[in-house]
């Protein structure tokens, strides 16, 4: 099969990249790929990523992450004349494994249209301040706002009234101008909820999970298909099977995993090196 002409990290060298985003991702995101790649990271002017959803509800998110990151980055590609593009949808609720702490998914695509390459890596985490609170009297805003970690991490303030349209304050900055409009709202009679602002530039938490999902996606770049030579060979499958270390038997952990190649279709099966036996525990068997 024919090589990729553009060998490894070469291939992206020296371009410009565009990081589609408005909510300044571009802080954790560009050090990193500049630093791996060896791209000009630039974000592009008049990019309006709030028109795919709002954290805030006022718009509502059209399809999943990955198809959400899809249309940002092509929004973001026809304000440029750059090829290389990154895009970042986050993801919050109940986490998938523990239903009963919040999580937060961070997606990140990138396209190469220029070597016909797109990726998705994704980070998943229980770190998150996601919550909301209904607010009838001070005491508990202000507990809220400290587990929270306001105002280094941004509110949302959301007011209902029966008789008025909705309202939404996104940049209160600081206690007292929250504490003085919530009162405000209080007396007027509208009823409250508080919410953690999820915007990467109001919540250092989770601009934390986007650098790791960059971390992932600079892992995945680095990661060559030996067959074709292109980016992006990575874990696709677990194969059950590690025995037992006390019985022997089979048990649901993995025993090996599939490697596979997005853009070949090359795939191999990989024994696991950093473990041959599973404990006794996790046997079906032994610890019925």
């Amino acid at each position: 099969m024919a090589k990729t002409p553009n060998r490894g990290m070469d291939r992206f060298r020296g371009r410009t990249l565009i990081i589609a985003t408005q909510h300044g991702k571009e802080e954790v995101i560009a050090p990193e790929l500049f630093n791996s790649l060896g791209v000009n990271c630039k974000v592009v002017s008049g990019l309006n990523t709030d028109q795919f959803g709002t954290f805030s509800g006022e718009i509502k998110r059209k399809g999943t992450a990955l198809e959400v990151a899809q249309k940002k980055a092509h929004a973001a590609l026809a304000l440029s004349e750059a090829s290389l593009v990154v895009a970042s949808e986050g993801s919050f609720g109940p986490h998938p494994y523990y239903s009963f702490i919040p999580g937060n998914e961070e997606l990140l695509l990138f396209i190469d249209q220029e070597n016909n390459l797109t990726l998705v890596a994704r980070y998943l985490t229980t770190e998150t301040n996601y919550a909301h609170q209904a607010i009838t009297a001070m005491d508990q805003l202000k507990t809220f706002c400290e587990q929270m970690g306001f105002p280094e991490h941004g509110l949302i303030l959301k007011a209902n009234h029966p008789d008025k349209a909705p309202l939404i304050y996104k940049e209160l900055r600081n206690e007292a101008d929250l504490f003085a409009k919530s009162t405000t709202l209080l007396n007027k009679g509208y009823t409250l909820m508080a919410e953690t602002d999820m915007r990467a530039m109001r919540n250092p938490t989770r601009m934390k999970a986007i650098h790791q999902a960059t971390l992932r996606l600079v892992e995945l770049l680095q990661s060559e298909c030996p067959q074709c030579e292109a980016p992006g060979y990575a874990k696709t499958e677990a194969i059950e099977g590690l025995p037992c270390q006390l019985c022997g038997t089979p048990t649901r952990s993995a025993k090996a995993y599939v490697y596979a190649c997005s853009s070949c279709r090359y795939q191999e099966e990989r024994k696991r090196e950093d473990k041959r036996h599973e404990e006794p525990m996790y046997c079906d068997v032994c610890n019925p």
